[in-house]
């Protein structure tokens, strides 16, 4: 990165399509240029970045004459909010709690086998040769179009939410460093080592990284700052295993997906359900739950103050 004096942009060729600029101890260098420069603005630093398909200058311009904008204070409520809930569950990519849900792209899953392709050839290929080379390249641009059309695709998925023009969006607090450790190393009595789970867990670990939610959270929050919007995280604790309408643990199993309710003629799908509980945790109508001697008991609970909100979501009406 350079910063300081001796950044100084010249003038655009035809059509505005590249930018010279003269940067110290380089001189003179002509860049394609993605965006017209104000007039008014002012060069502080450049950046070169190397990518597997070029190099990229990034420009970090200062204007003055651009008005600050102080957002009003969002105050959240039932209306003007939503629950998101993470969902790793077939297709799905999100849970709202406004009964939909999002679609998955599962880019890395779907260029899996490309990718073992590229790099079972770049293997047999002996080390420091020029094919190994070009293999090796080829092998960082599959991963680049990965990791650019699991961006694109989140950015989508961002502007479509802030579209619905709410002001608050609550989604979990995911421990991602967490939830893809590795399982510890089990033995018998022998020193042997034997079967943890690993193998299972492994592929839930590479559909965290293929979801890379941490990202996608940190692009919604960006969106919906300059919308006027505020996203929260939320410690997610039992929100998906309390029904949100009534103090019943039902979905204490993964496995369990749906609930079929005889008291309200129903079924509560987990997601959605998770969903509305992280909407009614960010509004502070959550209850309070605590573990005494290992059983889970409800200390406090406000839940009647927005079952009949909860139930109109679930049926979807």
């Amino acid at each position: 990165m350079i910063e300081g004096a001796g950044l100084e942009p010249h003038s655009c060729s035809v059509g505005g399509k590249y930018l010279y600029l003269k940067v110290p101890k380089i001189g003179l260098i002509k860049i394609r240029s993605h965006r017209h420069i104000p007039h008014s603005a002012v060069l502080k630093q450049l950046q070169f970045i190397k990518k597997n398909d070029g190099w990229f200058v990034n420009l970090r311009l200062e204007d003055v004459t651009v008005p600050t904008i102080t957002p009003d204070e969002v105050i959240p409520d039932w209306d003007n909010s939503m629950g998101l809930d993470a969902v790793l569950h077939e297709d799905n990519y999100l849970a709202t709690s406004e009964n939909t849900k999002l679609p998955s792209l599962k880019v890395l899953r779907n260029s899996l086998e490309k990718l073992a392709q590229v790099s079972q050839k770049k293997n047999h290929r002996k080390k420091g040769s020029a094919s190994r080379r070009k293999l090796a390249k080829r092998e960082g641009r599959q991963h680049q179009k990965i990791a650019r059309a699991r961006k694109d695709f989140q950015y989508k998925t961002a502007h479509k939410l802030v579209r619905t023009g709410l002001k608050v969006f609550f989604h979990e607090d995911l421990n991602l460093k967490g939830l893809t450790r590795r399982n510890t190393p089990k033995q018998d009595s022998t020193g042997a080592y034997i079967k943890n789970g690993q193998s299972a867990k492994s592929g839930l670990n590479l559909s965290w990284a293929d979801a890379a939610f941490g990202q996608f959270f940190e692009i919604l929050g960006h969106i919906a700052e300059k919308a006027g919007a505020k996203v929260v995280a939320l410690n997610p604790a039992y929100s998906s295993q309390l029904l949100s309408y009534r103090d019943e643990f039902v979905f204490t199993d993964c496995s369990v997906r749906e609930y079929w309710d005889d008291v309200e003629k129903l079924w509560v799908d987990r997601d959605i359900n998770a969903a509305v509980n992280l909407k009614r945790l960010g509004l502070d109508v959550f209850p309070s739950i605590k573990r005494r001697k290992g059983s889970i008991v409800i200390v406090g609970s406000i839940t009647d103050t927005t079952s009949k909100e909860a139930l109109h979501t679930l049926r979807g009406v």
